[in-house]
């Protein structure tokens, strides 16, 4: 009886072995990552022209890449010197980014480079280094574009809360630090690992609380944000002073530098005039009211991207009216009802919409 009994345990563990071999070498059971990652596409394309020298950098992957073997060391932009800038991963898109810190040369052949030390979650590298050029525009007129960092990679972005009354109509990215998710509100929003999605926002939704590595990228696109906005704040040598005594109407705005010792008051449509390389900053140490139904239009080229407004108090837009540009708040942005904006929305404080088309401006 005990050699029947040893004899049964002798066979159940040679079929627990042959069955554990089986799973790992055939029928399809074994689950182990071993494809080669790509990098399907970039930003700018290969051999782009006339790239905005503010402009981010990226490369989209076939699959989901580790973020840990994101960085600086792993994906450069170098234009005859290393151009500075922060290396972020944008998860549910598979996405790395280069925000420069700095502007990149103006005219220049710029290279791009990823290694094949980035991998995928499974620990596989790239084949061959991910190697593509572009060649940055040409100097325009006006002061040299305002540096956005990593607070590019939002349409709206904000410290303490972002609301909205539905349905807004989103293009672009939201973002909110320090403050956590629950300042989001009015967008139903549901969550998933690291981000959110919301029926009103092309794009996704991010919140100083969600998973690693979205609070590092939140608090780095804060501080982006705010050293924007003292870099706008902080050019000299306007070429208009106190232009309408901080009251806009029916004006055609040249490229340069505008500056306001006070609010500035748009009461009646304006036109920003200028070529695609030109850029505008307006500063002003007070509020920047849109009154109802006014319209901002762009003439000769002109570009959203290269539009910067330094608002020291808060920024208003009416009913109705349409903005251009990127507004840098130190404190609130206020979107009445039905106001539209091709732009950027930057505030130290907080975002308010209600029923707004905010879209991301193009480079």
């Amino acid at each position: 009886m005990k050699k029947i009994y040893l004899l049964l345990i002798a066979t159940i563990t040679m079929f627990a072995v042959v069955g554990c071999e089986n799973a790992g070498s055939g029928g399809g059971s074994d689950t182990t990552d071993t494809s080669t990652p790509t990098g399907v596409s970039t930003i700018p394309a290969d051999n782009a022209t006339n790239v905005p020298i503010n402009s981010g950098i990226r490369v989209t992957f076939s699959e989901d890449m580790d973020p840990t073997t994101i960085i600086t060391a792993n994906f450069s932009v170098n234009g005859g010197a290393l151009v500075p800038g922060t290396v972020t991963y944008d998860k549910p898109n598979k996405t790395a980014v280069i925000s420069p810190t700095d502007n990149m040369s103006t005219g220049t052949l710029h290279t791009a480079t990823v290694t094949t030390k980035v991998t995928d979650l499974s620990g596989n590298g790239l084949a061959v280094n991910k190697v593509w050029t572009f060649t940055t525009a040409a100097a325009g007129s006006g002061p040299a574009p305002v540096a956005l960092g990593t607070a590019g990679n939002f349409t709206i972005l904000a410290k303490t809360a972002i609301s909205t009354v539905p349905a807004s109509v989103i293009t672009g990215d939201v973002g909110i630090s320090p403050a956590a998710e629950s300042y989001l509100t009015g967008f139903s929003q549901t969550d998933a690992t690291g981000y959110a999605t919301s029926p009103q926002v092309t794009g996704f939704l991010y919140a100083a609380d969600m998973t690693p590595p979205t609070p590092t990228n939140m608090t780095a696109a804060i501080s982006d944000m705010e050293l924007a906005y003292t870099d706008a704040k902080n050019r000299i040598t306007p070429d208009f002073t106190d232009l309408g005594t901080g009251t806009l109407n029916a004006d055609t705005l040249a490229p340069g530098l505008y500056k306001w010792g006070s609010s500035v008051g748009i009461t009646g449509d304006i036109t920003i005039s200028g070529a695609s390389n030109d850029v505008w900053i307006f500063q002003m140490t007070g509020d920047l009211s849109v009154a109802a139904g006014v319209q901002i239009t762009l003439a000769g080229g002109a570009k959203a991207s290269n539009i910067f407004w330094q608002v020291t108090g808060e920024a208003t837009m009416e009913a109705g009216a349409h903005f251009e540009g990127i507004i840098l708040s130190q404190t609130a942005i206020t979107m009445n009802t039905g106001a539209t904006m091709n732009g950027r929305a930057l505030a130290q404080t907080k975002v308010a919409l209600d029923q707004n088309t905010v879209t991301r401006p193009a480079f």
